[in-house]
C-alpha cells in the first residue's frame, strides 16, 4: 500500500450561490420594517447610495446618468465572480451595466439621482431616529432580576442571602424550581452550604409575590397561594384546599363524582371549589412578573375591494420606505479616465456602486415578486376574505409557483412573515396557502376550514354529553368530508380542545 499524490482533470456542474443571488434572496424574505432597518444600514454604510426624498432631491434638474462600463464594475476582487442563477427572485438587473430603476418609481427605463451630495440636515432640525429612539418604552425587568429585588430587601443573615440568590437562578419562567435539591448544591458558591439552601427554599417561597414561586410542583404552588389567601379568607379556602391536597388528579380529569364520592362534597360545593381557584389562583405565577406586551404588528400588503370592478386590489404598504439612488458626483468619479481620480478611488466608487445597483434591483424584484403572489392568493381565497374561514381553499405553494414561472422556494420566501391587512383584519400571508382533501361531491376543502368546522361542532355540543372523536368523525362524513379518527383527535389538539370527559358538565 502507497500513499502518493497526482493530478486529474474532471468535468463538473455545481450549483454555487453567488453574493448577489444570496443578497436576493435575504431581501424578499425581510418584512417590511425588517427592509426598511437593513436600508438605512445600508445608507449608513454605502457613501454612494442615497434617498430620493431629501429637500434637495426634488425639482426638474433630476436627471439620468450614464452607465458605468461593465468592465468596471466586475473587476472588483472583494466581491468575486457573479454566477448566473436560476431563481427567478435574483434575475432582474443582471447586466451590471444597465442603469438600474429608481424604487417605486413608474418609469423603470430611466434612474435618477441626486444632483447634490453630502447633504446636511439644517441646524436645529431632530433626527427623526434619535426621536423614535428617546419615545422607545424602556424594557422591563426580568424574572430573575424583580426576584433578587425583593429578596435583597429581606433583614437576613448573609449565607441564607446567597442561598437564595442561587435558588432564584434555578426558576424558570413559569415560577417553578424543578431541579432537585442534589443538583441545586451541587456546585454551590463559597460559603454557602446545603444547609443555607434547605433554610433559605421555604423563606423564598414565603416572603417573595406573587404568591407560589419557587415552588416545586403544580400542588405545592396552588398550595402556597390558598395560604396567602387564607389570611383574608380563611374560611373561603377549605374546599379549594381539600381539592388541591387530596384530589387534584381527579380535579384535572373533570372527574367530579369520584371526589363527591370521595370527599363528602357536594356536585354544586365542588364546582364552586372549581371556580375559586380558576379565578383567584395562577398555575405559573412567573408569567405575571414577565412583561408581556402585545406585539404590534406592521402590514407588508393591503387587500381591498375595488366598487367598481368587485374585485380585491392589491397593493403594498411601503410608501413609507425611502426611495433609493444613486448619487451623481460620486457615478461621474467612477468614470474610466475620470481626470482627478486615482484608481483605488476608481475602484472603490465602482464596488460601492455596483453594491448599491445589486440592493435597488433586490428591492424592486421583491415588490414586483411580492405583489404577483399577491393576487394570485387573493383571487384564489375571495370567498374566504368574503365570507370566513370555513370557505379557505386550498392553495398549495406548488400551484403558485407554477402559475407564476417560478421556484416554490422563492414562494416561501416571499410569504414568509409578511401579514395582509383585508376586510376581515390583519391575517398572516402564509395562511393563504395551505392542504387540503376533497369532500364528497369533489370540491376541494382546506385543512384549516375542516378546523373550523370542528370547533364550531364543539361549541354547540351538549355540554352534559359532549362529542367524542369518533362521534365527531360521523358528523363531519355527514358533511361529506371524510376524516380519520387520529386526524380529528390531532386537529382537536392543534385548537387546544380537551377530550369529551373533560368537557363534559355535570
Amino acid at each position: 500500500m502507497r500513499l502518493n499524490t497526482s493530478t486529474h482533470l474532471r468535468l463538473e456542474q455545481r450549483m454555487k450561490l453567488s453574493p448577489r443571488m444570496i443578497q436576493s434572496m435575504e431581501i424578499l424574505q425581510l418584512p417590511t420594517l425588517a427592509l426598511e432597518q437593513r436600508v438605512n444600514e445600508e445608507l449608513a454604510a454605502n457613501p454612494v447610495l442615497e434617498k430620493l426624498d431629501s429637500p434637495y432631491d426634488q425639482g426638474p434638474d433630476l436627471a439620468p446618468v450614464a452607465g458605468i462600463p461593465a468592465a468596471a464594475l466586475e473587476k472588483s476582487p472583494a466581491t468575486g465572480s457573479d454566477s448566473a442563477s436560476d431563481d427567478p427572485s435574483a434575475r432582474a438587473g443582471s447586466d451590471p451595466a444597465a442603469p438600474s430603476p429608481t424604487l417605486w418609481s413608474d418609469d423603470h427605463n430611466e434612474t435618477f439621482f441626486s444632483p447634490r451630495s453630502g447633504a446636511r440636515r439644517p441646524a436645529g432640525d431632530r433626527d427623526p431616529k434619535l426621536a423614535a429612539l428617546a419615545n422607545a418604552p424602556a424594557p422591563g425587568a426580568s424574572l430573575s432580576e424583580q426576584l433578587l429585588a425583593q429578596w435583597n430587601l429581606l433583614d437576613i443573615d448573609e449565607s441564607t442571602r446567597s442561598a437564595g440568590q442561587r435558588l432564584i437562578e434555578w426558576i424558570d419562567p413559569d415560577g417553578y424550581i424543578r431541579e432537585s435539591i442534589d443538583v441545586i448544591t451541587r456546585d454551590l458558591p463559597p460559603g454557602v452550604r446545603r444547609q443555607d439552601v434547605e433554610r433559605a427554599w421555604p423563606l423564598l417561597q414565603r416572603r417573595l409575590e406573587p404568591a407560589g414561586i419557587g415552588a416545586r410542583n403544580l400542588r405545592e404552588c396552588l398550595l402556597l397561594q390558598l395560604d396567602a389567601l387564607a389570611r383574608d379568607q380563611k374560611e373561603l379556602v377549605h374546599a379549594p384546599r381539600l381539592l388541591v391536597e387530596r384530589h387534584l388528579a381527579d380535579l384535572e380529569m373533570n372527574r367530579l363524582p369520584q371526589i363527591a364520592r370521595r370527599s363528602g362534597l357536594s356536585l354544586e360545593q365542588i364546582k364552586q371549589a372549581r371556580a375559586f381557584l380558576a379565578r383567584f389562583l395562577h398555575p405559573s405565577p412567573g408569567r405575571l412578573l414577565i412583561d408581556s406586551r402585545a406585539t404590534f404588528v406592521t402590514p407588508d400588503a393591503v387587500i381591498e375591494p375595488d366598487e367598481q370592478t368587485g374585485r380585491y386590489h392589491v397593493r403594498l404598504a411601503d410608501d413609507h420606505l425611502p426611495r433609493l439612488c444613486i448619487n451623481e458626483v460620486y457615478s461621474r468619479m467612477a468614470r474610466p479616465g475620470e481626470p482627478g481620480v486615482d484608481e483605488k478611488t476608481h475602484q472603490f466608487l465602482a464596488d460601492h456602486i455596483r453594491n448599491a445597483r445589486w440592493l435597488i434591483d433586490a428591492i424592486e424584484q421583491r415588490r414586483h415578486t411580492l405583489l404577483r403572489v399577491l393576487r394570485v392568493a387573493a383571487e384564489a381565497q375571495k370567498d374566504f376574505i368574503d365570507l370566513g374561514p370555513k370557505h379557505l381553499r386550498p392553495l398549495p405553494m406548488t400551484a403558485v409557483a407554477e402559475r407564476l414561472g417560478v421556484h416554490v422556494a422563492t414562494v416561501s420566501r416571499a410569504v414568509a412573515d409578511k401579514y395582509v391587512n383585508t376586510p376581515r383584519g390583519v391575517i398572516p400571508l402564509r395562511r393563504f396557502f395551505s392542504g387540503g382533501t376533497e369532500d364528497s361531491t369533489g370540491q376541494a376543502v382546506s385543512w384549516d376550514a375542516i378546523r373550523v368546522q370542528l370547533e364550531e361542532m364543539v361549541q354547540s355540543e351538549d355540554r352534559k354529553n359532549p362529542l367524542a372523536d369518533d362521534e365527531i368523525v360521523a358528523r363531519l362524513r355527514e358533511k361529506g368530508i371524510t376524516l380519520a379518527r387520529r386526524t380529528v383527535a390531532k386537529y382537536r389538539k392543534i385548537c387546544k380542545i380537551p377530550p369529551a370527559r373533560r368537557r363534559r358538565e355535570y
